[in-house]
């Protein structure tokens, strides 16, 4: 279970996060959802130890992980998928989906995690993960990767960018999947209404604060009936 309590972070001139809390249960999927600008790709890069809060805990499982590095947070159990992947010149597909789980792994085992995002692991295990794959296919790898590893926490970070219809209502079926079959919880930054509707619980970030947080069932009438504490919709402004 990951705990937040009262996280602040803040670039010159500039309060990005403030008092954040939040929860992410033990098999459960969490969505994060508001518009552009509010502090979710932010929040997702804390928690996976990218940037650092100016004030506030993170704890897993009880746990606090402040000062552990990107590297020791994967150790400790969690993974994640940035909204931009990164580019590996010279590191197959193979090579970067091994070091994702930190074992080698057969052709079964590549196959199965890449078809789950919609690859063939034929065709792909042996390029780089490069320019010579689109912007499409190198989300999707990376989507892998995390898939792959069956981690205590998941955080995927807008995954619905730049993959095709068919991957992306796939990859609904994937969540489903993990949050079921994994020991672990799921937290995803996203505004796609197919990803909402499959969170047991939706979180609201604006202005770098929680506006609102509930169940599902509690929070979709609201989110898009536009009625979330009296004001307009926050998915109809964009959600990165």
């Amino acid at each position: 279970m990951l705990v937040l309590k009262d996280i602040c972070w803040r670039v010159p001139e500039k309060e990005i996060l403030d008092s954040v809390s939040l929860t992410v249960p033990d098999g459960k999927c969490v969505v994060v959802t508001g518009p552009n600008g509010g502090g979710k790709t932010s929040l997702a890069k804390i928690i996976a130890g990218i940037e650092q809060p100016d004030s506030g805990k993170l704890l897993l499982d009880g746990r606090i992980i402040n000062r552990m590095s990107v590297t020791e947070r994967a150790r400790n159990g969690i993974a994640y998928a940035f909204q931009q992947p990164v580019r590996f010149k010279g590191l197959t597909v193979r090579d970067l989906m091994e070091l994702a789980v930190g074992e080698a792994m057969d052709e079964d085992a590549l196959c199965d995690s890449l078809s789950q995002v919609g690859l063939c692991a034929r065709e792909y295990i042996d390029r780089e993960v490069s320019g010579s794959l689109s912007g499409g296919e190198i989300k999707r790898i990376e989507i892998a990767t995390v898939l792959a590893r069956r981690a205590r926490l998941s955080v995927f970070d807008e995954p619905e960018a730049g993959i095709d219809l068919w991957s992306f209502n796939n990859l609904i079926d994937v969540f489903r999947k993990l949050r079921s079959e994994v020991d672990g919880s799921i937290l995803v930054i996203s505004h796609q209404r197919r990803i909402l509707e499959i969170a047991d619980e939706i979180v609201i970030i604006s202005g770098g604060r929680v506006s609102a947080q509930g169940s599902r069932e509690e929070m979709l009438p609201r989110l898009f009936d536009g009625q979330t504490q009296g004001r307009p919709c926050p998915l109809e402004r964009g959600g990165a």
